[in-house]
């Protein structure tokens, strides 16, 4: 049988940051595949390497290229030797799931796909619209996949050289997304896999694009689009374009805050407004990009720069009102705003319209009403929580049933999301782990996401047990910098009671401080033997312990509370006593020692709860990563799959 797919990455002197997408692609479950790796004139040891894998295995080829500093030409020169019926690009900071292309592969054919588009996962963790759902017959517009344009995607190899599609040499951004435009459009079958997860795409370097190159990238690719759509697609695409390559560049912190090369991209790009861009199209754009859009029509370069400055100052501030469990499912009500620096975006009533109030000084410039008229976008507008797994960056959106509130010329968009554990990943449960909570807000203005903050007063950290699809505990929590999280199925007693920690208190009375922990799920044993340990972080090394018992919680908002009764001595404080510094808390059991996240503080007679990280961010509890350890977990790809093979021989909490 032919090869099935050949996988092709562009290499260029990677140093070790590309070994996990080499590993990805090696260990593929699919059969009757191959792998080339081009190799861009690399100086770093990587061609050595790659030549001995290469040498190990009869599917893996190395071509060698001569700088280029550009990826097309690697990619041509990949696409041309290929072999497979379908082929798949990657970039070197790219890894596959081991079943993805077996599960794309399988199916193209089955939808007889020109182009199948695998679920991708950024670093950043914000769901792409297009996964919601499997599509045997995608459509560009209504699917939403010009929001995806990067290289990404399983495409017939005989569709390709059919059309003659290749990449522009050397070409930027826009004609590494003319590529996957002339693809999506010459195609009779495109097909969607949303699930599971097929490839995480890892960090792209940021390049600063000379704006001349950009706009003639940018004709070349509508020049295109005009002969291959109808007047409707058409001016939806450009709206894109307009929105994303045109006018974005002029809210960027690169344009706000340094005048180098302004000049060029303000009179590049309002050429390019004049010629490709007529005004009809800016009825289609966000409030924020259509005053983008007149003050460049205009020529207001100075009003430009001051309304890029207020744009990045522009936030949403969510208010979480309410955190609850209904059985199984966790409700939560929030209300997000829209905030400029600390003054709340402003509205205002006209005629039955809702006017937005730019945020910077346009005396004298006659701004129309049309331009601050949002009235559309409020219908239009709304909220939605995702949830994005903090180990492997896989993200699901959850829908906010929302509603307006009023107040004065002020505007809140408020609702309730409902997270059902049991089918919040896409109809299927959520995976174990810790999950971040964010919020996305779209419009009547600006978009923009943000996690949810803790707010003031206690938290409802009662877990729930749920039958999803075995029996396992749900804890809402906080992290450490005071943002939302949901833990699935914590590994021990000792872990669900650090989950919830930061909200711990402590109580003077005479010689002895009692130490409250909140407790959120009890199991019917009681749990294990506990004792509360301190440490100090300075001086000679102490520790102080206590018995740590559990006492019944708040019915409805904790399950239990753990207490320590700790003695305390002002002066001359002995071994077993707690005196003036810093002290770090953890839970100790027979097996094992748990960090805490809160420790106490003690100056002149008086103790304080502060957060972990405060009281001593050198020293780690006994069962926290090493900090180099962390640092390569959120910065080298694979390194977060290895912490996790280490910990796979850790007991669950509860068990199967």
């Amino acid at each position: 049988m032919g090869v099935k797919v050949s996988v092709i990455v562009g290499i260029h002197n990677p140093g070790d940051g590309a070994d996990a997408c080499i590993r990805s692609v090696l260990e593929q479950s699919i059969d009757d595949y191959e792998v080339i790796f081009v190799d861009d004139g690399s100086t770093d040891g990587i061609a050595g390497r790659l030549d001995a894998v290469a040498s190990a295995r009869d599917n893996v080829r190395v071509l060698r290229l001569p700088h280029t500093g550009s990826p097309m030409r690697g990619r041509n020169v990949g696409l041309a030797s290929a072999t497979g019926e379908y082929v798949y690009l990657m970039d070197q900071t790219d890894r596959l799931e081991r079943d993805a292309l077996e599960r794309m592969y399988e199916r193209a054919v089955e939808t007889e796909a020109d182009v199948l588009v695998g679920h991708l996962v950024r670093d950043d963790g914000v769901p792409l619209p297009a996964f919601e759902a499997d599509r045997a017959r995608a459509d560009v517009l209504a699917d939403r996949l010009l929001g995806l344009l990067t290289p990404h995607k399983l495409l017939r190899r005989e569709f390709l050289e059919q059309h003659r599609l290749g990449f522009a040499v050397p070409g930027g951004e826009v004609a590494e997304q003319a590529f996957s435009v002339r693809a999506y459009l010459l195609a009779k079958v495109i097909a969607v896999l949303a699930r599971p997860v097929c490839c995480r795409l890892g960090p792209r370097p940021e390049q600063q694009e000379d704006p001349n190159a950009v706009a003639a990238e940018l004709r070349a690719l509508l020049d295109f689009v005009d002969v291959h759509t109808d007047v409707r697609q058409r001016d939806r695409m450009y709206a894109h374009w307009l929105r994303t390559t045109v006018l974005r560049p002029f809210l960027s912190a690169r344009f706000a805050s340094s005048s180098l090369d302004r000049g060029t991209l303000y009179s590049v790009h309002r050429e390019l407004l004049a010629e490709r861009f007529p005004e009809r199209l800016d009825e289609l754009l966000p409030g924020h990009l259509r005053a983008v859009a007149w003050l460049l029509r205009g020529g207001r370069l100075d009003q430009l720069v001051s309304f890029a400055n207020a744009a990045r100052r522009t936030v949403v501030r969510v208010d979480l009102r309410e955190v609850r469990w209904d059985r199984e499912v966790l409700a939560l009500r929030l209300a997000g705003e829209l905030f400029c620096g600390n003054q709340p975006l402003r509205f205002r009533e006209d005629g039955g319209r809702l006017l937005w109030r730019l945020p910077v000084s346009l005396d004298g410039a006659g701004v129309p009403a049309s331009v601050g008229d949002v009235t559309a976008e409020l219908r239009h507008a709304g909220l939605e929580l995702y949830l994005r797994h903090e180990e492997t960056g896989v993200s699901y959106p959850v829908p906010v049933r929302h509603g307006v509130e009023r107040e004065g010329q002020r505007l809140r968009l408020a609702g309730e999301a409902r997270v059902d554990v049991a089918t919040a990943a896409l109809g299927e449960p959520l995976m174990s782990g810790h999950w971040e909570v964010h919020v996305c807000m779209s419009g009547p203005v600006y978009s923009a996401r943000t996690r949810v903050a803790r707010p003031e007063g206690p938290l409802n950290c009662l877990g729930v047990l749920a039958q999803t699809p075995r029996q396992r505990l749900l804890v809402p929590c906080w992290s450490d910098a005071g943002e939302l999280c949901l833990a699935v199925e914590p590994r021990s007693f000792p872990e669900s009671i650090a989950l919830v920690s930061p909200g711990a208190s402590i109580t003077r009375q005479d010689d002895h401080l009692y130490v409250v922990v909140p407790v959120p799920y009890v199991p019917p044993s009681g749990g294990p033997p506990l004792e509360l340990v301190l440490r100090n972080t300075t001086g000679r090394p102490r520790e102080v312990s206590a018995p740590a018992l559990v006492e019944p919680g708040v019915p409805g908002r904790l399950a239990g509370q753990l207490v320590a009764k700790v003695p305390v001595k002002r002066v001359l404080p002995g071994r077993d006593t707690l005196g003036p510094g810093a002290w770090l808390a953890s839970l100790r059991t027979e097996d094992a020692e748990v960090g805490l996240r809160f420790g106490l503080e003690m100056r002149g007679g008086t103790v304080l709860v502060r957060p972990a990280a405060e009281i001593d961010p050198e020293r780690r509890a006994p069962d926290e990563p090493d900090p180099a350890l962390s640092w390569l977990a959120r910065h080298v790809p694979g390194a977060r799959h290895l912490a996790r093979l280490a910990r796979a021989g850790t007991n669950r909490y509860l068990k199967d």
